[in-house]
């Protein structure tokens, strides 16, 4: 006899946002307890970026969600004991060392392609000079192997960089942190605890891992969501999705959109209503809340890019806009500078001037753990949001 499945559990738009709120840990209270390494297990992936304004985007992700947490506590939660690395997921990003297995197949396309898009003049004298630097010298960042680049155009990598990017990218060696900014590169023997470094899982247990985890991550997703956030084929979200342990759901107008399609959640996010404060922030445009645009303008109904790379005359929200997250939505943007001890608002707008308030305290809490003692409005899309967010800050302080 035939089972029949399950019925399709049927989701309002509002219960879709906040369990998508929930699960990337800004509805209830967080897990003090697990501090920056259970964000990063949580999420599964903290984007790395190379742009810093009030800070780096992997030092905002666990700020946004815990508050105040010292920069270098977080530097050392993800570096020390051999915690996380850095790998290829949904861009460069730190990973939980857990996942080191689950990447396999992506190490395996690597090493299959044969070559990364800078080629190597001499591939096997290249590589094994800089693994027979590693083995002797311990970790390493490229500077330190010989040089990062040939002098010219930031892209014009040197030998010895293309080689241990290969390296990297095939996994016979390892991210192991960042140093200055520069990666440092070791041996896997040294970098990956014992048991967890074999590429022994097949293409298909990496993909349904990634899968699982990628709902688990966002708590409700379409088949384009879950695949943006290790940056998966479609069909190998396909391919897996029956055995990763979502369950199919629809969620009121989504069908709508084109791109969303049939959607998924993780039963556990289904279990109870997502309940609990709201956390009020600033988010890094690489938070994995608002990194995959279209999804972000599907649960918030808020349109968000990163002006970082358009010319400045054709920048609408500024170089670093960051979303202000309260009451469980996307409410204004600021991007944010810092003179001496003074951030700036070099540019600010919000839904309405009633979203001045938890503006003022989200700038106020960025500015106190940046080290700044006052914040100043410079623009904003409208003198009565300037004035607002001015008169607000001036009563909380």
């Amino acid at each position: 006899m035939t089972s029949t499945p399950p019925p399709t559990v049927s989701l309002s738009a509002d219960d879709a946002r906040r369990i998508a709120l929930r699960a990337q840990g800004f509805l209830g209270a967080p897990d003090r307890r697990g501090g920056v390494r259970g964000v990063l297990r949580h999420l599964g992936a903290v984007q790395l970026d190379t742009i810093s304004v009030l800070a780096r985007s992997h030092e905002l992700i666990p700020y946004a969600r815990l508050g105040a947490v010292g920069r270098e506590t977080v530097e050392k939660a993800y570096w020390s004991d051999r915690h996380a690395f850095e790998y290829w997921s949904h861009a460069a990003c730190v990973l939980p060392i857990e996942e080191w297995p689950h990447f396999a197949f992506r190490r395996r396309a690597r090493r299959a392609r044969g070559h990364r898009w800078h080629v190597l003049k001499d591939k096997e004298r290249s590589t094994r000079a800089v693994l027979d630097r590693l083995r002797a010298d311990g970790p390493l960042t490229s500077t330190e192997l010989g040089g990062a680049k040939n002098g010219g155009e930031w892209f014009e990598w040197s030998e010895t960089k293309i080689a241990v990017e290969w390296l990297l990218d095939t996994g016979e060696v390892v991210c192991s942190e960042r140093r200055g900014w520069k990666r440092v590169y070791d041996l896997p023997e040294r970098a990956v605890p014992d048991a967890l470094l074999h590429d022994d899982l097949d293409d298909r247990e990496c993909l349904r891992r990634l899968v699982a985890l990628a709902g688990h991550s966002l708590g409700v997703g379409t088949r384009a969501d879950i695949a943006d956030y290790h940056r998966l084929k479609g069909e190998q979200v396909d391919a897996v999705i029956a055995d990763s342990g979502l369950v199919p759901v629809t969620v009121e107008g989504w069908g709508r959109d084109r791109r969303a399609g049939a959607a998924w959640a993780d039963p556990a996010a289904l279990a109870s209503a997502p309940r609990g404060r709201h956390r009020t922030t600033l988010l890094s445009p690489f938070d994995s809340l608002v990194w995959d645009r279209p999804r972000t303008e599907r649960i918030f109904d808020f349109t968000h890019r990163l002006e970082a790379y358009v010319p400045k005359p054709r920048r609408i929200h500024g170089y670093f806009a960051m979303p202000l997250l309260t009451g469980g939505r996307l409410r204004g943007r600021v991007d944010p500078a810092r003179e001496g001890t003074t951030l700036v608002a070099r540019q600010l707008s919000m839904t309405t001037t009633k979203d001045a308030r938890p503006m003022a305290e989200a700038l106020l809490e960025a500015a106190s753990w940046v080290g700044c003692d006052a914040v100043r409005v410079e623009r904003a899309g409208t003198p009565a949001e300037a004035a607002a967010v001015t008169a607000e800050l001036a009563a909380l302080t």
